[in-house]
């Protein structure tokens, strides 16, 4: 794919026309994406949610590699379907969630809640497909390839992530560490409970 990409540039094509292969593999990966997404949402099993989230890791990791970013897909792959979706089914089975769930969020309110709150996200997402991107957030033509050229594809992500951002990146770090933690204290208590009414009988 991205042989066909460079052949495309090398013949002179205008700025923003692609390969018919190019595009249909992107909106197939997208719709993937997509598919996915709707379907984890929707499970009931906890499992299958998080096997469904990582079908949608791995079609955004691809789209990420066809828009020629492939250390971002290589990091979408390694670090969100590999470590964190590992970090959530180990809570999953820490917390004897692997059968359906009922509670109140299956409730016909929490339902319309959830279905205007997708309307709300889609119609964002629509109205910022058709708004003009300002020429201060545009970049030049062949800008992340010079880019590349110069510092290689790490040190661009790795920079900001490290310098400018580093406190985000630390306390997200932390507050993972304390879902775990949590985790951890919540399946005590429920096995607490059921270990007195064994003990109890």
């Amino acid at each position: 794919m991205m042989a066909m990409l460079l052949q495309a540039a090398a013949s002179g094509m205008p700025h923003g026309t692609l390969p018919l292969g190019y595009t249909f593999h992107f909106y197939l990966f997208g719709l993937i994406a997509v598919a996915s997404a709707l379907l984890f949402v929707t499970r009931k099993s906890p499992v299958a949610a998080v096997l469904w989230l990582v079908n949608t890791m791995f079609s955004l990791a691809a789209m990420y590699v066809l828009l020629d970013a492939q250390f971002i897909g290589a990091i979408q792959v390694l670090v969100y379907a590999g470590a964190i979706m590992v970090v959530f089914l180990f809570v999953i089975m820490l917390l004897n969630l692997g059968h359906g769930v009922g509670g109140d969020i299956r409730k016909i309110g929490w339902k319309i809640i959830g279905g205007a709150v997708a309307l709300a996200i889609l119609a964002q997402v629509f109205a910022v497909v058709r708004a003009k991107t300002p020429m201060s957030l545009t970049l030049p033509q062949g800008f992340a390839a010079r880019e590349i050229a110069q510092t290689g594809a790490i040190n661009p992500i790795a920079g900001p992530l490290f310098h400018d951002y580093l406190l985000a990146f630390e306390v997200t770090s932390v507050l993972l560490l304390a879902a775990v933690v949590g985790a951890v204290v919540l399946g005590k208590q429920q096995q607490r409970p059921a270990a007195e009414d064994r003990n109890a009988r």
